[in-house]
């Protein structure tokens, strides 16, 4: 038992100090790098929001407000930027393949073994037709929560690094995606122009962004 606690103190102790090396600060004061300081040190200082910081792991310096922790202990406001990089068609169409894809074989898989248990026809062909009028609705709802989620996009807008944001390009509110996919209809009933129309804007908004304020970004011009 004792050597149990004894490592538990140890473990909690390794801890308590790599969050202490993790945690120190270099800022840039009259345009020198001093420090490092800690979290405490730095709540004693004047700092502002566009106070240039570096920590532990970080390949160059950043503003203060850019840092989750320092947002918190100053009650900066988070950063806002306006995106450069938009999502191209192709990259959109494989995205929405990709996730149309995922859903089909998995109802595909569930109507197969469902399949297995029916003996009449007529209920297989009702359960096949079920599942056909299921997908696209699946699709709708999944589109919906993901781009509103923490990754902003569904897994097929992840695999190809593509999200959906705000015009500060921060993620939208569950029900700004709401709109947006529901206006969706409207770019599909003008005979597909609601997606043409991301020809006609440098910013490559389909017409369904437009409506609900959305964009469709990239973090790299390629």
């Amino acid at each position: 038992m004792l050597v149990v606690l004894n490592f538990i103190y140890l473990y909690a102790l390794a801890i308590k100090q790599f969050k202490q090396l993790t945690h120190l600060y270099t800022i840039v004061i009259k345009g020198k790098p001093q420090g490092p300081y800690s979290l405490e040190e730095l709540r004693q200082m004047e700092i502002v929001p566009d106070t240039f910081i570096r920590k532990p792991g970080m390949d160059d310096y950043k503003e203060a407000h850019e840092l989750e922790e320092l947002r918190e202990l100053f009650g900066f406001a988070k950063p806002k930027h306006t995106p450069q990089y938009f999502a191209s068609f192709d990259q959109r169409l494989m995205a929405w393949a990709i996730d149309y894809f995922i859903i089909t074989v998995i109802y595909a898989i569930i109507t197969a073994t469902a399949i297995l248990f029916i003996e009449e026809k007529e209920k297989m062909l009702g359960l096949v037709t079920f599942a056909i009028v299921l997908i696209p609705f699946t699709k709708f709802l999944y589109t919906i929560i993901g781009d509103c989620s923490k990754t902003q996009g569904t897994i097929g807008k992840k695999l190809m690094d593509i999200k959906v944001t705000d015009e500060h390009g921060i993620k939208i509110t569950i029900g700004t995606s709401f709109v947006r996919n529901a206006a969706k209809l409207i770019s599909n009933i003008a005979f597909g122009f609601g997606y043409l129309y991301m020809f006609l804007n440098k910013k490559q908004q389909c017409l369904h962004d437009a409506i609900a304020g959305t964009f469709v970004i990239k973090d790299r011009l390629l």
